[in-house]
């Protein structure tokens, strides 16, 4: 590293960017109701507007990540900047969904340059011992972009109109590049050994495949997309491809993932724990914006204003739990914040009932977020704090990785559980209050609990529709749109329930999966790399 430059006011330009990505994960889904009027286009159309540029993103964090060692990671981050400023210009611009899609995925990899480079780059600014305060901002800037998403997003498309979600990144992006490129201090490239090009197409695809699979399989009912293609076959073409990495890494010269991180023990069992932990977030976050706008019918901005206590602590909490976080005590602060994070998890599930006031979530909500802030900067300094900086790109690339896998994870397999806890729970309610009903409507009345239990995850919005009472006395019409009411309500209700307990069980197996860690985070002959080993710096340029 070179120049005498300010670490923290490095870090602060690095994470502008790290912002700007993180929302734009979130803050295109309130707009999609509006993309489909704007583009004329449909609901699946518009959809692959939101997944392209998580596809993209998701496959591509490992290889960009290594390389960042190779090229130097001030340099593929500002191209990453580059590419994620220009095409941020170029969504808003477009006129047809087909070029917003195109733009999405150009967005999507300028996302996954940037990402790794942000937590390397703490390894190359700070030594081991100031690490800990550093990963404290990073998470804190995770959570506060959580909020940000939907609320920014509901108050730009309300007031300026959906290219504007995209259009606020180009300032935003310019004014980071210009402050990266004055604040951030540039290295030297990492030895020419040459990018492991085999190794960069079987992860890539292996990810890009589990990432479609996951995100797309509700959509096709996890079944046929074409012909002889499915997502069954999609998700078993994912395996082969990342056990074929697996196998090609083991002989591979120059190795994307080095052998010196799989033999570190705590970077593994923290990338299980981050797995484990980010898994039960998406599904837990996806579970409470259902109920909050299906089972209590509030507005997406409502729902984003109840969550609020929960990012907004993520964020606080994370940023001073990272001033006390050290190698020592990471292991404790981790298992403390993921009790926490499952007491509020299980306080969630228990208050949330179909007649509860948005307010008594409030404080499950605040004991959630700290539990969270508990969480990721200890864990990110367990993963990465430890390790030499020669591996620190490849090492960011991996957790990052791991991190976006255990979203599109959470958010697949959480909604699958729902819609059979949904479809169960309804059918049973059905058929224990179709007695209330005079015999002429009870085959109705099945007939119409039972559609709604084989319903999509996408129809659950809208509710039971009343279906089935034309031509009833009023009376009776009355009575049979309040029970397929109640039913619907009911059902949901207790799904949601249900699987929010799930997430519960996810926590508690991170909590059993830190057995793995070392009691204490003192260095030990894991913490060499094999490799060539760089002059240590204090964080501002000047080798010790």
């Amino acid at each position: 590293m070179s120049g005498r430059r300010n670490p923290w006011a490095a870090l602060g330009a690095l994470c502008l960017g790290f912002f700007m990505i993180m929302v734009d994960t979130t803050i295109v889904n309130i707009a999609v109701p509006v993309l489909m009027d704007d583009l004329d286009a449909g609901l699946g159309d518009v959809l692959w507007v939101v997944n392209a540029y998580v596809l993209v993103y998701a496959a591509l964090l490992v290889a960009s990540g290594r390389l960042g060692d190779l090229l130097g990671q001030k340099r593929v981050y500002l191209v990453g900047l580059l590419l994620f400023t220009a095409a941020s210009a170029w969504c808003g611009l477009s006129d047809d969904v087909a070029s917003l899609v195109a733009a999405r995925s150009v967005q999507g990899l300028g996302a996954a340059l940037l990402t790794p480079q942000t937590t390397a780059f703490i390894a190359l600014l700070f030594p081991r011992e100031r690490r800990g305060a550093a990963y404290g901002m990073w998470s804190g800037v995770a959570g506060l972009a959580t909020i940000t998403g939907p609320l920014l997003g509901g108050f730009v498309v309300t007031r300026y109109g959906w290219e504007w979600l995209f259009f606020i990144n180009v300032p935003i992006g310019l004014t980071c590049m210009c402050l990266v490129i004055a604040l951030v201090p540039g290295q030297r490239a990492g030895r020419r050994t040459g990018l492991d090009l085999p190794g960069t197409a079987l992860v890539s695809a292996g990810l890009f495949a589990l990432a479609f699979g996951l995100l797309e399989g509700e959509r096709y009912d996890w079944g046929t997309i074409s012909g002889p293609l499915s997502i069954p076959a999609v998700l078993a073409l994912a395996v082969v491809l990342l056990l074929a990495f697996a196998w090609q890494q083991r002989r591979s010269r120059h190795p994307l993932i080095p052998g010196a991180l799989l033999a570190h023990r705590d970077f593994v069992w923290s990338n299980a724990v981050v797995a484990l932990v980010t898994f039960a977030m998406a599904g837990s976050l996806l579970l409470l914006m259902l109920y909050l706008q299906t089972a209590l019918d509030l507005s997406p901005l409502r729902a984003g204003l109840t969550t609020a206590p929960l990012s907004a602590a993520f964020g606080v909490v994370g940023v001073l739990v990272g001033r006390r976080s050290t190698i020592a005590n990471s292991k404790t602060l981790l298992l403390a914040g993921l009790g926490v994070y499952a007491t509020g998890l299980a306080a969630t599930a228990y208050t949330a009932d179909p007649g509860t006031s948005p307010w008594l979530l409030l404080l499950p909500m605040l004991v959630c977020g700290v539990g969270l802030g508990f969480v990721f900067s200890p864990m990110s300094n367990l993963a990465l704090g430890q390790l030499d900086r020669s591996l620190a790109g490849a090492a960011s690339g991996v957790y990052n990785t791991t991190r976006q896998v255990g979203n599109v994870l959470g958010s697949a397999v959480f909604g699958v559980l729902l819609q059979m806890l949904y479809a169960e729970r309804v059918v049973d309610h059905g058929r224990e209050r179709v007695g209330e009903l005079p015999p002429e409507v009870q085959r109705t009345f099945t007939e119409t609990v039972d559609d709604m239990a084989t319903a999509g995850l996408e129809e659950l919005g809208s509710g039971p529709d009343g279906a089935g009472t034309g031509g009833l006395p009023d009376g009776t019409a009355r009575a049979f749109e309040r029970l397929v009411d109640d039913v619907f309500t009911q059902g949901l209700g207790e799904g949601l329930r249900l699987a929010m307990l799930g997430t519960v069980a996810v926590v508690l197996l991170a909590m059993l999966s830190c057995r793995g860690l070392r009691r204490r985070g003192a260095p030990s002959k894991e913490d060499i790399s094999p490799v060539a080993q760089p002059r240590e710096s204090d964080g501002v340029g000047r080798a010790r």
